[in-house]
């Protein structure tokens, strides 16, 4: 599997001695978990959004972009999810690393310190070169779309 090298600073490293770095949790995972550093607990109350500090910056090489995801286990278990999913991080960004997370259920969910609350995957970027034409090609499908197959 490639690998690809990226820069990471503790902002306040010595506020950030009890947690952990971004990390994959098995050889051939996607994304890494990173964990709320949070000063103390916070409840996510039903229907509440709140961005949740990781306490780290990153420098990404030029061509790729970190996506933030949410964890399976936290959205299908729980309900909670990142809200603007998958959320982007530049290469050109140097500001702390923050998680969005929505409380899509009807019950109140505490994330302590610590907890992994999202993960992190590192994806190559194409910039797009837009080109103005007069019309686009036809195709079988043309203007078909949300759910004009059935589905």
């Amino acid at each position: 599997m490639e690998q690809k090298n990226v820069e990471i600073s503790w902002l306040d490293p010595e506020e950030s001695d009890d947690l952990t770095l971004p990390q994959y949790h098995s050889e051939l995972a996607a994304g890494m978990d990173v964990a709320a550093a949070v000063a103390e607990s916070y409840t996510l109350e039903p229907g509440e959004i709140h961005l949740f500090p990781t306490g780290f910056g990153v420098a990404l090489p030029p061509g790729y972009e970190i996506q933030v995801r949410p964890r399976s286990g936290l959205a299908v278990k729980h309900g909670v999810t990142v809200v603007n999913s998958p959320g982007t991080i530049d290469a050109d960004y140097r500001g702390e690393v923050r998680v969005g997370l929505v409380n899509l259920s009807k019950v109140p969910f505490t994330i302590q310190r610590g907890d992994r609350i999202a993960q992190l995957v590192l994806a190559p970027v194409v910039q797009a070169r837009l080109e103005l034409v007069g019309e686009l090609d036809a195709t079988d499908r043309g203007t078909g779309g949300f759910g004009h197959t059935g589905i």
